[in-house]
């Protein structure tokens, strides 16, 4: 594995080396899982090592990339300034690292468990969510993944600890927010009873769009969101702004649930686009 190494010319007289040696050591494990590490050589015992790097003074400090050095760190001294000269070097050089051979592993996994998703087998999709969490815990496209599984899979209240447990670096994450909205539209859904009792009040008067909107939810909050769209749409198209224009909201909540780059967000975006615009 290539890594980038910290290469740190120093020698126990010299007081500058040992202040920044605590510097050099945590930003090395900082970064340990993006390929860097940290080698020190006590230029007294390693005489020929520092000549060969035409070491004049100490502390000295090189970023050596593949036997050559790509960079001279020694003026930076503090931890911003050293981060910043590595997050340049990391972005030019193919430095392997853990948290990369980790992406990679976990990738497929991701794209398996969306497939699984998009079957309609949540439980299934749950499982392989879950597992990715272990493998990485920080993983927003797991969490949200896991969310949403458990929302395909009825389970509503697991849904909401799982997003309860969702670390707090990565509760920013926009995958997160389509997982909110998901749950959040789960959250709608009414008992059979309620259901039944909203599909005769729009049998009965079409044009009763409280009704025709709590049964547009109740729909989408089951994962049929065809029906649940159309019901939205024929609203808006009857009447555009009621109830402040709730039916557009509430539709642009699911898109926001689905994914704003499905294809099936897509074709109801035209749809509203015509009704809208003709």
């Amino acid at each position: 594995m290539t890594k980038l190494v910290i290469l740190d010319f120093w020698a126990e007289w010299c007081g500058p080396c040992k202040q920044l040696t605590p510097v050099l050591e945590k930003v090395a494990a900082d970064y340990a899982d993006r390929g860097v590490v940290l080698a020190k050589i006590d230029v007294d015992a390693n005489r020929f090592i520092a000549a060969q790097f035409q070491v004049q003074s100490i502390p000295t400090v090189y970023a050596i990339f593949q036997g050559q050095p790509v960079a001279n760190l020694t003026n930076a001294r503090t931890e911003g300034q050293l981060k910043a000269m590595l997050d340049q070097l990391l972005a030019q050089l193919p430095v392997e690292s853990a948290a990369g051979d980790l992406a990679a592993q976990i990738a497929p996994l991701i794209d398996m468990g969306e497939a699984v998703l998009a079957e309609g087998d949540g439980p299934r999709a749950a499982n392989i969510f879950a597992q990715i969490i272990e493998m990485a815990p920080d993983h927003a496209a797991a969490h949200a993944g896991l969310v949403r599984a458990l929302v395909a899979a009825g389970d509503v209240a697991g849904a909401e600890a799982a997003l309860a447990a969702v670390p707090e670096a990565i509760a920013a994450d926009p995958a997160l927010a389509q997982a909110r909205s998901a749950l959040a539209l789960a959250a709608d859904a009414p008992d059979a009873g309620e259901r039944a009792a909203l599909e005769a009040a729009v049998a009965a008067d079409p044009a009763d769009h409280q009704a025709r909107f709590d049964l547009a939810a109740a729909q989408i909050a089951a994962g049929e969101r065809d029906a649940g769209a159309d019901h939205l749409l024929h609203i808006i198209a009857a009447e555009r702004d009621w109830n402040e224009g709730a039916a557009r909201t509430k539709l642009l909540a699911l898109f926001e649930a689905v994914g704003l780059e499905d294809p099936w967000v897509a074709a109801q975006r035209r749809r509203l686009s015509l009704i809208l615009f003709g």
